[in-house]
């Protein structure tokens, strides 16, 4: 089984942070779930959800376009939030033409694709727009808000592949937690083993196709697998404007020094051999 596997065949990127050492203390297994789109779930997934992880939060990050060409199901006793950290119509769009095409397609990743590639969303900067913009920050604003909030089961949360928008969200949470910079991004570099089987089949596909080394790594990138700069310069980016990740946690998400405490005690627990 892959490293934080939880146990949800068919759900793509799903995992958990338990288990990860910060300091003399881990985090609580079984909490704090991540993983890709719901969509699709099987109603054996969706009880197990409900009565093994005990999920009592649901929180979907995905543009309203992705949800709403492939909703959450609904989950008996669950709460399905939705927190857009970026919508279409913030997409930096130089070509209308294309802007248009995938508004009409219905969705097609293809369309995003190249619309993403043109534009300059695909670089090093894609996550310092979602943690940077309003939109970003007011999602994971009530991200945290939700955190400290519950007092019992599990909180999910996804986007569409389980790894950018949904690893910003465990990227500041492991950072609150007091989590190291190593523990981050090995975290973050997981989704690589996850998705590799769909990463691959895309390499595939396109390599009898004439495309450049550069573009065919930004398409890798958009069908499910991670590159480390992203996440490393959007930490960096962080640390030079505010400090520390925990800065932004503070000036940002009104996460401070009460509310990391809140955080630790709710989610870690004494360290055990």
């Amino acid at each position: 089984m892959l490293k934080q596997a939880i146990d949800l065949a068919g759900i793509s990127n799903a995992r958990e942070l338990g288990g990860y050492a910060v300091g003399d203390k881990y985090i609580k297994k079984g909490v704090l779930l991540r993983t890709g789109s719901l969509a699709g779930a099987s109603p054996e997934l969706l009880k197990k959800l409900r009565e093994e992880y005990r999920v009592r939060d649901v929180v979907d990050f995905r543009m309203s376009d992705e949800r709403q060409n492939a909703p959450d199901p609904e989950i008996e006793g669950v709460k399905n939030i939705h927190l857009p950290v970026i919508e279409i119509e913030d997409y930096p769009v130089y070509d209308p033409v294309l802007f248009e095409e995938y508004q009409r397609s219905g969705g097609d990743r293809m369309k995003l694709f190249e619309m993403s590639y043109q534009s300059g969303v695909l670089s090093p900067q894609m996550y310092v727009g979602f943690l940077l913009g309003e939109r970003g920050k007011r999602a994971y604003r009530d991200f945290f808000r939700i955190l400290l909030d519950k007092d019992n089961g599990a909180v999910l949360w996804h986007c569409t592949d389980g790894k950018d928008r949904t690893g910003c969200a465990a990227m500041l949470l492991l950072s609150a937690l007091g989590a190291s910079r190593e523990t981050i991004v090995s975290d973050y570099l997981l989704t690589n083993e996850y998705n590799a089987a769909q990463t691959e089949a895309v390499r595939s596909k396109f390599s009898a196709y004439p495309m450049p080394p550069e573009k065919l790594e930004a398409l890798l990138f958009m069908c499910g697998g991670v590159i480390e700069s992203y996440m490393t310069n959007a930490m960096d980016t962080l640390n030079d404007k505010y400090g520390s990740v925990g800065g932004y946690l503070r000036d940002e998400l009104n996460v401070g020094k009460a509310e990391i405490e809140e955080l630790k005690e709710k989610y870690l627990c004494e360290a055990r051999k």
